[in-house]
């Protein structure tokens, strides 16, 4: 090839765009989940708060998710690259894959979950939970690990089906509809469905978990293996999400809730959103501690048999 053929084909494939590259990411329609409801309505209105911090060649694909072990599914098929998730799950995913398809990137939120009771006074006292039917929203998720580990404590035997109380794995929705049926003695749940049995279904709160780790941003190994650089830009542009959020709590809520109208098509009055506010706390710091009485909890009632060293888990680098 003449030099004057050659030079012009490397400088045409120097200034040749650069293939575009696609982003799956999974949240879930919860106030627990503020960054990934702010980052998938900006995507939605093409005023992508993500993509104006990755680059033109980016674009994201957003995938809601119910609960966590879905999204777990999504992150160990390949389906999705990273997600918001509750921290158990992601344990379950990390131990199910002998620590080689998950890593934690950062923290999202701590607090915003709760066990509700009816108010018409049938549950006072945690012995009052026996024979009583409790709800979560999805087997081994975050929130039915504990309601098992604290019905445990309270010396009750609980099976995955039955024993002395009955702990009922239902979607977020349903547990609404069901509570206020009468047919739930309680919920284990995360907001704004807490605020919502609270408001819309005269429920009480019971017991509060105003520290635990709610919220945790993951990634798979495959996508950190073949992008570390976009992960890691991912990251920052949480970080900053989450700053964001911290410091701007009403104009973070109204995004929020226009976010949440658009997903669920139902529209959560400010009084409901500012209630549950009240109860989170977003950050994104995460530590290997938080994780570990993580582990000893789920191990108490029989959901992590196989434990092994966290180490991994939280390596920036897979």
């Amino acid at each position: 090839m003449p030099l004057r053929l050659l030079l012009l084909f490397l400088l045409g494939s120097a200034l040749a765009p650069a293939a575009p590259v696609k982003l799956r990411v999974g949240y879930f329609p919860n106030l627990t989940h503020a960054q990934g409801l702010i980052g998938s309505h900006s995507t939605r209105q093409q005023r992508g708060w993500f993509e104006q911090r990755l680059g033109r060649d980016v674009s994201l694909q957003w995938f809601p998710f119910n609960a966590g072990p879905s999204a777990m599914e999504g992150i160990l098929a390949g389906s999705i690259d990273l997600t918001y998730v509750g921290p158990n799950p992601a344990l379950n995913a990390y131990f199910r894959s002998q620590g080689e398809e998950i890593r934690v990137l950062a923290g999202a939120a701590e607090g915003g979950a709760a066990l509700v009771v009816p108010g018409d006074g049938r549950i006072k006292l945690p012995s009052d939970f026996k024979g009583r039917r409790l709800a979560t929203p999805q087997l081994g998720n975050t929130q039915d690990v504990a309601a098992r580990a604290w019905l445990k404590q309270q010396g009750f035997r609980i099976t995955l089906t039955g024993g002395d109380a009955f702990v009922v794995p239902t979607a977020n929705p349903e547990q609404l509809s069901l509570f206020q049926q009468g047919r739930l003695d309680g919920v284990w749940t995360v907001e704004p469905w807490v605020s919502r049995l609270e408001m819309e279904a005269r429920g009480r709160i019971f017991l509060e978990q105003p520290e635990a780790v709610t919220t945790v941003l993951v990634a798979s190994v495959r996508f950190l293996k073949v992008r570390p650089d976009l992960a890691a830009a991912f990251r920052a542009a949480h970080a900053e999400l989450t700053t964001w959020i911290n410091e701007h709590p009403g104009e973070a809520q109204a995004a929020v809730r226009t976010a949440l109208a658009a997903e669920t098509k139902r529209d959560l009055p400010a009084p409901l959103v500012a209630s549950a506010w009240r109860r989170l706390h977003f950050t994104d710091r995460i530590t290997q501690a938080q994780f570990e009485r993580l582990v000893v909890e789920a191990q108490s009632v029989g959901f992590l048999r196989h434990a092994q060293p966290l180490d991994r888990l939280f390596r920036p680098q897979p």
